[in-house]
């Protein structure tokens, strides 16, 4: 067994290269705990840029959030790439890799992240990747519930019921998303209340916050492109007080303001973890024989 690393604790941003263009040293004037990296665009990177990781590393604890490892595709398990994120957790003493509960690559790489047909036959085969994933870093891994913008005709449960289902038949972890319960509650009929109180609290080890787009009253695109609204808010103070104040990451992808506005939103989501000392997500990722 593998020793365990503590995951860090508190409240994240994503790491955007233009931060680092504005601040080369590698400390950023924002009360972060942490700092989230998408690992495919750090990987295999040199010069300036790998230097200036090193030391961003040295300064925060770091969370790797995968972009295309493709869990729900049909093509085969990119075991080079998982092979080359296992080195990159071990080379930066990452503890937590997550990934997307989706699949993005079919005959090619699609570079969107679509969604799953609710099914018993979708649990099994992303299941069964998602343990060849962990069997293959050493870990386990967290899968983050996904937006999605059209049901599948198909399906046999809900997403409530699926998600359930993937996480008990992979024994994995949980990384919530919480702008995306509200956005697809929205898109779709349901209480985003419901389903953050039916998940099993010793699986949630991670959170993402974000805002996202109104078209219409009926329809929310996960844009990461605005700030937090005030319902999500009151379902991320929700899902402090059903699973505790567990890690989370404050996303911000497009439109990106001012360090000091996003700075103003990692204060909101530390006050509402203060608030809340309930039952807590295990802090140390369970670690596999590789």
């Amino acid at each position: 067994m593998a020793p365990a690393i503590t995951a860090p604790r508190g409240a994240g941003l994503g790491l955007r290269r233009e931060f680092l263009r504005e601040y080369p040293g590698g400390v950023l004037p924002v009360p972060a705990d942490f700092l989230e990296i998408a690992p495919e665009n750090w990987i295999g990177i040199g010069g300036r840029l790998a230097a200036t990781l090193r030391t961003v590393a040295g300064h925060y604890p770091l969370v790797a959030h995968g972009l295309s490892l493709s869990l729900g595709g049909p093509a085969p398990l990119d075991t080079r790439l998982l092979t080359q994120i296992k080195g990159f957790l071990e080379t930066y003493d990452i503890a937590l890799y997550t990934e997307h509960l989706a699949y993005c690559s079919g005959s090619g790489r699609l570079y969107e992240l679509l969604p799953l047909p609710f099914t018993e036959a979708a649990v099994r085969q992303v299941a069964e990747r998602i343990r060849a994933s962990q069997d293959l870093l050493g870990r386990q891994i967290a899968i983050e519930n996904a937006s999605y913008y059209a049901a599948m005709p198909q399906a046999e449960m809900d997403e409530l019921t699926f998600t359930g289902a993937v996480l008990a038949e992979a024994d994995c972890l949980l990384h919530l998303d919480v702008n995306n319960v509200y956005v697809n509650c929205i898109n779709h009929g349901g209480d985003p209340r419901h389903f953050i109180a039916a998940l099993p609290t010793e699986r949630v080890v991670y959170l993402h916050v974000a805002g996202h787009d109104r078209v219409r009253d009926d329809l929310l695109i996960d844009t990461h492109g605005a700030e937090v609204i005030d319902p999500v808010w009151d379902l991320l103070d929700y899902t402090y007080a059903c699973h505790g104040p567990v890690p989370t990451t404050l996303e911000r992808d497009l439109r990106i303001p001012p360090l000091t506005e996003l700075s103003r939103e990692l204060l909101m989501i530390a006050e509402r973890q203060r608030r809340y000392d309930g039952p807590r997500a295990p802090a140390r990722p369970a670690q596999r024989t590789a």
